[in-house]
């Protein structure tokens, strides 16, 4: 995403009016983040997907729509914000319930009360958050007035509505799914926020390094992001009346990098993925791995997913590494490392640091061989040098018109025709008649493989 996309609390182009309807106005009281809550369309971005110029949402925003909505999205990206924009077009009353407190006889006296409303002209949105905690007969609770347009819902979900909201609900409205924010969505947010008059009115600026680790730790969350920066101004503010005593501190107060640590309790992991750190910090995560030290390589784990780094990155590496340093000592293991870098991608972080975590364990714990690296570089190392000899005769394809008379698959040994289905019969080109590429250790399953092998390579050889 581009800078001039935004984040989802860039500055407005244009003064447009104000939420009218909706959430009420915040008080100067109130924390950061519900002071800076977007107060009109223009405002939101990051979500342009759900906004262009006749789509569902904006007809609806605009007051030309008028159909039950299911946001569904990661916390702080606007689901609440929008329900509140609907309101204000919709022109009517806006009611909101919460799916931890509510049940079905506070969701029966609000239709009640709206049902009467609707009498007099006057809509009432319906804003349900949590709406996936609602039980099926909640849920039911709100057919009939959702069909008819006695309320108009707007319902939030940070999971799934295929899976958490009944069919019938799920028909009945339209689904839109909000994006995340990135990097630079959380960066625009929280400069503006410094900066605004709703919220740190320039009382307060934010070094760099503190931007990038505020923006590490919302994780796509703006009001994450809005908490931690407003404990941070705290942090800072106090420190520079500290220093002057009664004087009058010198505005802005810088809030730095410690300020932003000391007031959310998470350090700062000293880690750039374009330098050093990157190298440094996955050579000694693989190499602790090799070296059969869980907690070594746990804890790299751990600076890495702390600092941002791409998990797909570690997931490869795991992957990498369960055939590079493990192999056929343990071969359960490369199916963990696939699975864990599947899970990336099905699930995402923060979650998906738990099959990280987990492939680590079962890596850096198994039973380690080198034997899968050895066998294929011996063999690119003859094939390079020349040894590439001509496939036998009777192993080279037959399916076609003429092959016998050129020899082809003439005398192939079908080895599941012999009763221990193993036979006798050359395989490779002449000049590697006899090289041993794979060399089984003693650890883990190799040790199963070798005296096997040794009694394959016996009959395949003619030498039993």
């Amino acid at each position: 995403m581009t800078d001039d996309q935004g984040g989802l609390f860039a500055a407005p182009e244009a003064p447009p009016a104000t939420i009218t309807a909706g959430l009420p106005r915040p008080t100067a009281g109130a924390p950061l983040a519900v002071r800076m809550r977007p107060a009109t369309l223009e405002e939101i971005v990051g979500q342009e997907h759900l906004l262009e110029s006749g789509s569902p949402l904006r007809r609806l925003i605009d007051g030309s729509g008028a159909a039950s909505v299911l946001l569904f999205g990661p916390p702080g990206t606007g689901k609440t914000t929008m329900a509140a924009l609907i309101s204000a077009a919709a022109g009517g009353r806006f009611e909101a319930l919460s799916a931890l407190s509510s049940g079905v006889k506070e969701v029966r006296a609000v239709i009640d009360a709206a049902r009467r409303r609707l009498i007099s002209g006057t809509q009432t949105v319906l804003f349900i958050d949590e709406v996936h905690r609602f039980s099926k007969t909640q849920q039911d609770a709100l057919l009939d007035a959702v069909e008819n347009r006695i309320v108009l819902l707007v319902a939030a979900t940070t999971e799934n509505p295929s899976f958490s909201v009944v069919a019938p609900l799920l028909s009945r409205s339209l689904v839109l799914q909000l994006r995340s924010l990135g990097g630079p969505d959380i960066r625009k947010l929280l400069i503006r926020a410094a900066a605004d008059p709703r919220g740190l009115a320039g009382a307060v600026t934010i070094d760099d390094d503190a931007l990038d680790h505020l923006e590490k730790i919302s994780a796509g969350d703006a009001r994450r992001g809005l908490t931690a920066l407003e404990a941070a101004a705290d942090a800072a503010l106090s420190d520079a009346n500290t220093r002057d005593g009664e004087a009058v501190a010198v505005t802005p107060v810088a809030v730095t990098l410690s300020h932003v640590e000391s007031a959310v309790d998470r350090a700062a992991v000293r880690y750039d993925r374009d330098g050093d750190q990157h190298y440094d910090v996955i050579s000694a995560f693989i190499k602790s791995i090799r070296g059969s030290d869980v907690d070594a390589a746990l804890h790299y784990l751990a600076r890495m997913i702390s600092a941002g780094e791409d998990p797909r990155f570690i997931a490869r590496r795991l992957v990498v590494h369960a055939s590079e340093d493990i192999g056929m000592a343990d071969p359960t293991a490369l199916q963990t490392a696939a699975a864990a870098a599947q899970a990336v991608q099905l699930i995402g972080m923060p979650e998906a640091r738990l099959a990280l975590a987990q492939a680590t364990i079962h890596l850096a714990t198994a039973p380690k061989s080198a034997g899968v690296v050895a066998a294929i570089g011996a063999a690119v190392a003859d094939v390079e040098g020349g040894k590439a000899g001509a496939v036998p005769a009777h192993l080279r394809d037959g399916h076609y018109a003429g092959a016998a008379k050129l020899g082809n698959a003439v005398g192939y040994r079908y080895p599941h025709d012999d009763p221990g289905g193993v036979v006798s019969q050359q395989y490779p080109p002449d000049e590697l008649v006899g090289v041993d590429y794979y060399v089984p250790t003693d650890h883990g399953h190799e040790r199963e493989i070798g005296p096997r092998l040794g009694r394959l390579r016996n009959i395949v050889r003619g030498r039993r």
